[in-house]
């Protein structure tokens, strides 16, 4: 076991005092440990869920549509989503 002396800002004291009493952990060392292993879980060795990796690449195999420019692709939208130009009176 590693033992480490930090400096914590008050909001992550509190964060870790809300961990530690959610989860009935014994001290503030239990609620760290807590929290590193959701962050390799959910940050680190984050995986793709199988459908999303279907669906993306089968967007990837898509015919693209070739803009050029944002003054284009802003000319297309305003074709498709025209503005209603009408005044408030």
């Amino acid at each position: 076991m590693v033992q480490a002396i930090i400096n914590i800002t008050e909001h992550s004291n509190r964060i870790l005092n809300i961990i530690k009493a959610r989860y009935g952990l014994n001290d503030k060392s239990k609620a760290i440990d807590m929290m590193a292993q959701e962050y390799e879980k959910n940050v680190l060795q984050l995986e793709l869920r199988p459908e999303y990796v279907k669906k993306a690449l089968k967007i990837d195999k898509e015919r693209s549509i070739y803009v050029g420019n944002t003054k284009n692709l802003r000319k297309m939208c305003e074709n498709v989503f025209p503005r209603n130009k009408t005044k408030a009176t």
